[in-house]
């Protein structure tokens, strides 16, 4: 296992497209990553998903955008480096990096596993890291990361495919483990088969949940029916079919939640 030595130049050139200004265009920018400290892994990056925060954030519509400013918060890649103390990973591991790089480590959700509930979680991008410098995300062609916030990819999930899981699988998958909504008892609505719809009912079929797709575009039925595996299709706009179906659980449900 090839280790770092103390002697590594203290920061790595790197390259990635980058947001200048809320226009939204994004330009290429090189810039320089830290030495790949003795807990942390450098990743080449081989896919980045795009979720729409990043695009939030290149148009500084949270009005919390800093510039230079590279997205990407749902990396892919390979492990090119590794520091002296990493015991996770080995050279060569696929592994990948999601919407956080670090938090406080002390507080409650921390020591509980749950660092994305850390009021001082470190964003990928467009966050402050422990040494004062700026987080740029996935849009690059490496990143570091400490080992504890990065997590091996099984080699039997095709890499492009397991980009989006690392933000919109798992806004997903949490909400469904943690509310219990799996197994053959349960049935989920899923509204609107957008990018997390999608996922949503590929998650509650792997569940071994009921699913019934509510959408307002009658086209999608195909779709969510025959690609996707839904138990049924709900077209919202369509008074008749909305009316024969009680909805009122879902709707009281939702309200408590």
């Amino acid at each position: 296992m090839e280790r770092l030595s103390g002697e590594k130049e203290q920061s790595v050139e790197a390259f990635g497209w980058a947001a200048r200004d809320s226009s939204g265009h994004l330009s290429p920018f090189v810039f320089s990553r830290r030495k790949t400290g003795e807990e942390e892994v450098r990743v080449k990056v081989l896919y980045c998903g795009i979720c729409h925060s990043d695009l939030h954030c290149l148009k500084n519509e949270w009005h919390s955008s800093i510039y230079p400013l590279v997205p990407g918060h749902e990396i892919i890649g390979e492990v090119s480096e590794i520091g002296s103390k990493v015991s996770k990973f080995n050279l060569g591991d696929k592994v990948g990096v999601g919407c956080i790089v670090d938090s406080c480590r002390t507080c409650e959700s921390c020591r509980e596993d749950q660092e994305n509930y850390c009021t001082k979680a470190i964003a990928t991008y467009n966050g402050v890291h422990h040494d004062g410098t700026i987080n740029y995300g996935g849009y690059s062609d490496h990143i570091v990361v400490d080992e504890r916030y990065a997590v091996k990819i099984p080699h039997t999930l095709p890499l492009v495919s397991a980009a989006p899981l690392l933000c919109a699988g798992i806004s997903m998958y949490s909400p469904m483990k943690y509310f219990g909504l799996t197994g053959p008892d349960k049935h989920v609505g899923i509204v609107g088969l957008g990018g997390l719809g999608h996922i949503g009912v590929r998650f509650a079929k792997a569940f071994g949940t009921k699913v019934t797709v509510v959408s307002s575009t009658t086209g999608k039925s195909k779709d969510a029916l025959d690609t996707l595996g839904a138990d049924g299709f709900l077209v919202s706009t369509d008074e008749d079919q909305m009316k024969v179906r009680n909805l009122k659980p879902f709707i009281n449900y939702a309200n408590k939640t």
